[in-house]
Order: C-alpha cells, then sequence, then structure tokens
C-alpha cells in the first residue's frame, strides 16, 4: 500500500509528525526498526512549549498527570537554576517524564488517529521522482518498496533517510563524555539538587516509579577515548567524589555514556525528502531539549506537508520549513556548546565565570527570563510570511516586545474559550476581535482557514489593541493588526493571504 507520506522512525518526533498528519486526513506510515519501544528512559524532560502544542490538540492531559511537574531548569549547570514559574504560558513548569511514556502516550494516539506503524520495519534507501519518492524498506518478510509523496527522516542522529538522500552533517567531534544513571536512591537529595566544583560536577533529578537521575561529568571526562560502559560502582565513586555522597543509590535502571558531538544538517529540505529532530541535529543533552526541539520540528512540519496535500496552499510552503526550522537548529548547537563550555570550567577562571553568570541570574530577573524562554522554545520567532510583508499593522507595542508576527501566540481568553482550544491542525484561524456587528472578516473563510468572532480579555502584554490577528495551525502569528478601518483591515489581510494560500 503506498501512503501520501512516508516517515521513517517511530520516536516523540516521528509520532507527533504522523498524528498531525493523521489529522488533517493525510494517510501515513510510520516504519520503525525496533519491535518494541525502548523501555529505557533517555529524554526525561518535557519543556513548556512542548506542553502547550499538545494542549493546542487537546491531548495534553496524559502528561500533566503523569509527568512531576519541576518549576525550573538550568543553564550550563549554573548554582543559579532558571525560574520558569516567570514564563508567560499556562504550563510554568517542566514535565518529568520518561521517554517510553512520551512515546507510549504519542503512539496510542496516532494508531487510535489511523496511522499505520510497522514496527521491525526498517527504510533502507530511496529515490526520488518528479512526482513521489520510492523507499526501500526491509521487512520482516525481506525487501520492498512503497512509494509516498514525501518521505520524513526522523531516524536519528545515524539517519538512513539524511544518508540516502545526500544531506551533509557538518559539525564537531565529540570531546567530552557526560555520564547519567537511572537509580534508586536511599538518601535522595531535594528536587532539582546541582553541585559544581574543580571535582566535577553532578546533577539529580526526581523520576515518576521512585527513580532518581543522577547525571554529570568531572575533569576527566574531557577526553576523546572512550573508557568503557559505565558500571554501578562507577557512578557511585563519581558522586561520592564531586557530591560526598552517593545518595544510596542501588538498583540501576539505566547507566549510560553521551558524548558532545555536535553537528546540524546542511538542508532541512532535499526535494521530496525532509529531516526532523536528531536526524536534523546532534547535540550535547543540556537541558533536555533534544526531544522538545524536534517536536516542535514536527509542529512546524506536519501542517504544510498537509495543506499542500490537501492543495490549499502553494508548494512554495514547504521550503518554508528548513527556512524557519534551520535557524532555530543553529542556535541550538550554538546554546548547547556554551553550556558545556560552563560545564568543564573547572579552572580558578572558569569557576569565577560561572559565579559571576549566576550572580546575574539572580539579580537581574530579566537575563533569568530570557534564558528561561530560550531554553523552552517560547522565544522561538519565524520571520514574515513573505519578504517584506508588515509584521505588526499598527500595534502599540506598550512593554517594547518584539513584533508580533512570528512570535508563539499567547493562551488569549476569547469569549467563554481559549486560543489553545481554537487551534485545529489542519488550517489557520482568524481571530476576529473587532467587535463589529458586521463581522468584516467572516466572508474570508476558506479551506485552511477558519474565522473565530470573540471579545478577548486579559490580553497580555503587546496584544493590546489588536483587532484582528491570523494564527497558524502550529500557534504562531502569522499576522496581526489595530487598523481601525475594516476596509483597510480586509485588504491588507487579504494580501497577507495570498501568499499563504492558492488563489
Amino acid at each position: 500500500m503506498n501512503y501520501q507520506v512516508v516517515v521513517a522512525g517511530a520516536g516523540p518526533v516521528g509520532l507527533w509528525l504522523a498524528a498531525e498528519l493523521r489529522r488533517c486526513g493525510i494517510t501515513v506510515a510510520v516504519i520503525e526498526p525496533r519491535t518494541e519501544r525502548d523501555t529505557r528512559s533517555r529524554a526525561l524532560t518535557v519543556h513548556p512549549r512542548t506542553i502547550e502544542t499538545f494542549a493546542s490538540r487537546g491531548v495534553h492531559h496524559p502528561f500533566i498527570t503523569e509527568g512531576m511537574p519541576l518549576p525550573g531548569g538550568h543553564f550550563g549547570v549554573l548554582d543559579s537554576r532558571l525560574d520558569f514559574r516567570r514564563l508567560p504560558s499556562p504550563f510554568p513548569c517542566t514535565l518529568a517524564l520518561p521517554q517510553e511514556r512520551t512515546e507510549a502516550l504519542l503512539e496510542q494516539q496516532a494508531l487510535e488517529l489511523g496511522a499505520t506503524i510497522l514496527r521491525g520495519h526498517e527504510v533502507t534507501g530511496l529515490s526520488e521522482g518528479p512526482d513521489s519518492v520510492r523507499v526501500q524498506i526491509q521487512t520482516p518478510n525481506g525487501p520492498s518498496t512503497t512509494e509516498a509523496a514525501y518521505l520524513v527522516g526522523c531516524d536519528g542522529v545515524r539517519s538512513t533517510v539524511r544518508h540516502a538522500a545526500g544531506i551533509d552533517f557538518p559539525g564537531t567531534p565529540s570531546t567530552v563524555l557526560g555520564w547519567l544513571g537511572d537509580v534508586v536512591l536511599d538518601e535522595p537529595p531535594a528536587p532539582g539538587h546541582s553541585c559544581f566544583g574543580p571535582a566535577g560536577t553532578l546533577m539529580a533529578a526526581p523520576m515518576p516509579g521512585g527513580l532518581h537521575r543522577l547525571v554529570g561529568l568531572a575533569p576527566r571526562d574531557i577526553t576523546t577515548a572512550w573508557p568503557g560502559d559505565l558500571t554501578l560502582e562507577e557512578l557511585r565513586e563519581n558522586a561520592i567524589t564531586v557530591a560526598g555522597t552517593d545518595f544510596g543509590m542501588r538498583d540501576p535502571v539505566w547507566l549510560s555514556r553521551f558524548g558532545n558531538a555536535t553537528r546540524l544538517a546542511a538542508q532541512y529540505r532535499h526535494g521530496r525528502v525532509f529531516l526532523a529532530g536528531d536526524a536534523a541535529h546532534q547535540h550535547f543533552p543540556a537541558g533536555g531539549v533534544g526531544m522538545n526541539v524536534g517536536i516542535q520540528d514536527a509542529a512546524n512540519l506536519a501542517w504544510k506537508l498537509a495543506a499542500t496535500l490537501n492543495d490549499w496552499a502553494p508548494d512554495t510552503l514547504l521550503d518554508t520549513y528548513h527556512a524557519e526550522r534551520h535557524p532555530v537548529g543553529v542556535d541550538l548547537t550554538e546554546t548547547s556548546r556554551a553550556q558545556v563550555a560552563l560545564m568543564t570550567a573547572f579552572t580558578p577562571e572558569g569557576l569565577a565565570l560561572r559565579s559571576l553568570l549566576s550572580q546575574l541570574i539572580t539579580t537581574l530577573p530579566e537575563l533569568n527570563d530570557r534564558l528561561a524562554a530560550q531554553v523552552s522554545s517560547l522565544s522561538v520567532t519565524y520571520p514574515p510570511a513573505a519578504p517584506g510583508a508588515r509584521q505588526v499593522t499598527g500595534v502599540q507595542q506598550l512593554t517594547g516586545a518584539e513584533q508580533l508576527t512570528g512570535t508563539r501566540a499567547d493562551d488569549l481568553a476569547v469569549g467563554d474559550t481559549s486560543l489553545f482550544a481554537l487551534l485545529r491542525a489542519d488550517g489557520y484561524l482568524l481571530l476576529d476581535l473587532t467587535s463589529s456587528a458586521d463581522r468584516p472578516l467572516h466572508h474570508l473563510a476558506r479551506p485552511g482557514l477558519r474565522v473565530h468572532t470573540g471579545t478577548p480579555h486579559l490580553l497580555p502584554a503587546g496584544w493590546s489593541g489588536v483587532r484582528a490577528a491570523l494564527i497558524r495551525p502550529d500557534g504562531h502569528v502569522a499576522w496581526a493588526s489595530a487598523e481601525h478601518h475594516d476596509t483597510t483591515l480586509v485588504n491588507d489581510l487579504a494580501a497577507v493571504l495570498a501568499t499563504t494560500h492558492r488563489r
């Protein structure tokens, strides 16, 4: 059977992509070599923007129920932790939730929506044509080929799809080896515990199920030599050396090492082939951002694929995936490298730098807010839909915040509902906030565009005076205006829609 989209990889990124495509009626198959989900926790942190993304489809409740909320995060394991409670989000925290559970919840959604998930199958190659891509698959019964309009590689840092498409993956090799252990602690520290000194660094994070994750590195871990697999005794020795105690650790569930190799795909799109998640970017897992950035890749790509396949948006929309997400990958790799520098700053000079930055985070709330928004992906902003397009027409930015166009939309209270509750995967949402009896924007509804009229209240900073806003399916603002002349408002919006919809 052929599909409109084939996704390589049934990790969180591929599963969210598949679910989003099915919400738009797109046929999709997920090809996964593993016959069962990996029971190791791996990615543990679900960030605020990811929770918002789930909330915009009404599927966030299981994650909140099962995840362990934590009020903040870290940047380079500085002594001053980032306070996420200050973030302008209805979910101002991170959730500690093992990746196995995240995958289980996302897989259940994808299956219920009608996605095909083929476990024990592996993408082995591809060939692109003008109208389709032929995907070579190794199945339990031997080689097979399927045809799709598009192929998306969500198959990790060793991506077969990336290699087969001939996409370069430049970067730098690993020079640091961190270590982690998911263990039982009989004498656990307080949540958010971390320590840093000349002997090394160690963090302890509580996990569901009575486990704790210990993560750290020491000066001897600044190496390119592989020291062998991590053992419980080595983890115990590391903890005692750095923190002065082993916290009563026992019964390890997972022990591992990880490096700081950093690479970024030169192209996120090659014809009918796309990359998302770790297939597009590899980095040191500082702050637990990797899975979250990958899910945002999928959120950005899914609606664009669906809009093109459902024929309400021009093909050029697909080019914006690389244009919008590759800069996020650049920021991700640069930020992770910066954190590695801080996490390996064991010299007196390095410790002094860390002390200074910690003081600044404590004394400058705006620095805390900027780093927290960056780590949580709330600060991601995309360029205007068309070159030269105006950003926000006539809006008075009372707080000096960035213009609304391209920013993530707040969960506005609109009448008796909210923005997140109104968002859908299959089209834009036009918020008509004019309070005009003749509803001047209502006639602009079309395939891929719904209009909602309502009266906003408790508007956040930057939204004061906005009379209309066009919100993308991924929750970013495509256009906003404070124009009070209805004819001008309609004409301005029509010009924007000409760049996002087929005539």
